[in-house]
């Protein structure tokens, strides 16, 4: 009877070594399965499973490293030039900061300061066409826009707004075949702004009514995920 036990045991033992030999080797199989399917396009692993970020991811992302801006109209800079950090870039043209221009700065002043102990982690750009204390910054747009011939009445120039609102911000300068060339969503309607991660890659861009807890969210996964 002892002997019979015995022999049931040592079978249950091998079955269960067998076992635990065999997860890892499923788990191997079915992820090169997995992969396969995905390399083949068999299978939409992101459309099927979904990604955490808000923005939308720019693929592939642009590289602003090549470029060589102005300072604000003036010495030549690259990006390099700038502390290695997240930017929140801002992407503007034409002689009018209006109200998209407006709130696009509001929004990313009010993101970056509710990144709280991330704060000096992150910068602010805002790239333009023309150096800043040539673009006029308006206070009545929307009602310009609909009485023809009527110019916008003028508060400031963007930098002496910046200086004064928006303390902290870099403005720089690149000729315009040049900035749509590096950006070409901005020939849409200037409906979003960007986010450029410490080694100059514009990754995501982000729509101006996407709801600011969620871009929040989104800065500060890539600042936990980033050693920068």
């Amino acid at each position: 009877m002892s002997a019979g036990n015995d022999v049931v045991k040592r079978q249950q033992g091998r079955r269960v070594l067998l076992l635990i030999a065999g997860i890892p080797l499923s788990m191997m199989l079915a992820a090169t399965l997995l992969w396969w399917a995905v390399a083949e396009g068999q299978f939409d692993i992101v459309g099927a499973v979904g990604t955490a970020n808000h923005g939308e991811l720019i693929v592939p992302p642009k590289s602003v490293s090549q470029s060589t801006f102005s300072d604000d109209g003036a010495a030549d800079l690259l990006w390099e030039d700038l502390p290695a950090k997240w930017h929140l870039l801002i992407v503007h043209r034409g002689e009018w900061c209006e109200a998209v221009c407006q709130q696009q700065l509001y929004q990313t002043r009010q993101i970056h300061i509710a990144l709280g102990k991330d704060f000096n982690r992150v910068g602010r750009v805002v790239l333009t066409d023309l150096p800043a204390d040539a673009i006029a910054v308006t206070s009545t747009a929307e009602a310009a826009s609909e009485a023809v011939g009527v110019a916008p009445s003028v508060d400031a120039t963007l930098a002496d707004w910046i200086a004064a609102e928006h303390a902290g911000v870099t403005a720089l300068t690149l000729p315009l075949a040049e900035m749509e060339q590096l950006i070409p969503t901005t020939l849409a309607p200037n409906g979003h702004w960007y986010v450029v991660d410490p080694a100059g890659w514009i990754m995501m861009q982000v729509a101006n009514d996407l709801y600011y807890k969620d871009v929040i969210s989104d800065l500060r996964f890539l600042l936990k995920n980033s050693g920068s």
